[in-house]
């Protein structure tokens, strides 16, 4: 029978794997999956050709596995399709072809009788304290002062407010006041809607007749809006760029950004959270090497600028002051660069390869350093960007590290360290160096938001969970179960009130304050 053979195999694959994950190299699902489909191949070929047996039996045995295997490419062929990926896995998630589509079960969304609005003097009287106008939180640093979170959800669990369906899509929720605004994808409608943070009910929706979607992130709007002067700016998929009013959802104005500009869309859709800043909106390009940032007046939308020669990728522009320079920051395909704040020329330009998507926001960390991340092996860099008594820009690598490798998440800072998702895993780097201090933590591709001494994570599952920002040891406090199924939208945090979605259902929770003799809001 030659059975070393086997164990030989069997030795070869299990070496294979362990190799792939102490290099932690990337799309190490697909690829362990592969190593298992070879690995059965060779099993095979042995026990067909190698074993002794007589040639009835194998023949018998061959037949046996190729009509499994044919069996199960026909059914997989045309009885199956894909629905989204397991996970951020890349594997594709296979579903019967008569299972109903995501969003076919859900319903149009209706606005109350009584007006887009609702009951306007609820609103009047709420405290505008409730304020996270952008993707990211007021500075889109997902970084918080306060609220002082209870560290035990088993003794005090959050209490839930609403938890009910919701359109497709993956973006998250801008709030001022009592107003949260999320975009969202019901059969062919891409929507922005208004809905009561207290309550769940809609106050108004905005539609536009269009539907992007592709195999493995599905369909649905990927940008989170951004609330600025009673006024709401959104991003749709396929590069529609709405400005609406905030208290109706009436629309101002309105911009084909890459139909205007001939501009192609990138492959997982248009994802870039809009930008105000000096009374302009700024978004990213498409598909083509050029146009990488466009601004449009935010009154009338009117063009003003655009700027770079890079195609876009994934991640949405910030501000930021380095050098004593304000600028605007923007990670595109192939890579970062500076453009001056108010007209959009390229201040400085940092080359960083690579065709697979960028996802995570730079982060100024001090006036001279900006710290970038990616996923798929890519890792972090921290940059040193200057500029000369003569004005020129200089731009250099303090460190660079695959010890940190965020695909979907984003980083945030306390003190001298960055924690953030290495594919999946929350990790900790030393912010000197580069250096990894911890990782540990399977959370999957979800988010996080730091809020004072706790990160608070939103897991992949679904599930929230309380973790200390600690560099000495991963130390997880606390976790209830949020929503149910594959979660990458980021949670947003205002005063005591928790907001979580993905693209089935969204819900929000008052979580526990840790003094008891601090008053919650009712």
């Amino acid at each position: 029978m030659h059975w070393w053979i086997p164990g030989v195999i069997l030795a070869i694959a299990a070496t294979a794997l362990g190799v792939l994950k102490a290099r932690e190299q990337p799309f190490i699902e697909v690829i362990s999956l592969g190593i298992g489909l070879l690995t059965l191949l060779a099993l095979l070929l042995w026990y067909v050709f190698l074993t002794g047996l007589r040639w009835r039996t194998r023949f018998l045995i061959l037949l046996i596995v190729g009509g499994v295997i044919g069996a199960s490419y026909g059914t997989i062929k045309y009885f199956t399709r894909v629905d989204g990926s397991i996970g951020g896995s890349g594997i594709p998630r296979l579903v019967w072809k008569w299972t109903p589509s995501r969003d076919a079960a859900i319903p149009q969304v209706r606005v109350p009788p009584t007006g887009p609005t609702g009951d306007a003097r609820r609103f009047e009287s709420e405290d505008t304290a409730w304020h996270y106008p952008q993707f990211l939180g007021p500075d889109r640093l997902a970084v918080l002062s306060g609220p002082a979170l209870a560290r035990d959800w088993v003794a005090h669990p959050p209490q839930p407010l609403w938890r009910q369906p919701i359109g497709l899509g993956w973006s998250s929720f801008a709030v001022q006041g009592r107003r949260a605004i999320t975009q969202e994808q019901r059969q062919e409608q891409e929507l922005v809607v208004g809905y009561d943070l207290l309550t769940g009910e809609v106050l108004w929706a905005h539609t536009n007749l269009v539907r992007f979607s592709e195999s493995l992130g599905g369909a649905g709007p990927r940008a989170t809006p951004t609330i600025r002067d009673n006024r709401v700016y959104a991003m749709g998929a396929t590069g529609i760029l709405d400005c609406l009013e905030l208290t109706t959802g009436k629309r101002f104005w309105s911009r084909d950004v890459l139909g205007e500009r001939q501009l192609g869309n990138i492959a997982w859709g248009k994802s870039c959270s809009p930008l105000w800043v000096h009374g302009r909106v700024v978004v990213t390009g498409g598909d083509q090497a050029r146009d990488s940032l466009l601004a449009y007046d935010a009154e009338t939308g009117e063009p003003q600028w655009q700027a770079g020669d890079d195609r876009a990728s994934y991640a949405s522009p910030i501000v930021g002051v380095l050098a004593g320079s304000e600028q605007i920051l923007s990670i595109n395909a192939g890579s970062i660069t500076g453009h001056d704040a108010k007209g959009g020329a390229v201040l400085w330009s940092y080359a960083w390869p690579g065709e697979t998507p960028k996802v995570t926001q730079p982060m100024v960390v001090d006036t001279n350093l900006v710290l970038i991340g990616a996923g798929y092996g890519l890792g972090s860099v921290l940059l040193n960007v200057d500029r000369s008594t003569n004005g020129a820009w200089s731009v250099r690598e303090t460190w660079k590290s695959r010890q940190l490798k965020p695909k979907f998440t984003n980083l945030v800072r306390r003190g001298q360290h960055v924690f953030g998702l290495d594919e999946g895993i929350l990790t900790c780097v030393r912010l000197s160096d580069g250096q990894r201090q911890w990782k540990d933590g399977r959370y999957g591709h979800g988010q996080l938001i730091l809020v004072d001494d706790l990160l608070l994570v939103q897991a992949e599952s679904g599930a929230v969970v309380l973790v200390e920002a600690n560099p000495d040891a991963h130390r997880e406090l606390t976790r209830f179960e949020a929503i149910r199924g594959k979660t990458w939208n980021n949670p947003v945090l205002v005063d005591d009130l928790l907001l979580v979605r993905n693209d089935q259902e969204a819900a929000c929770y008052r979580l526990p304050l840790a003094h008891a003799s601090v008053p919650q809001r009712r």
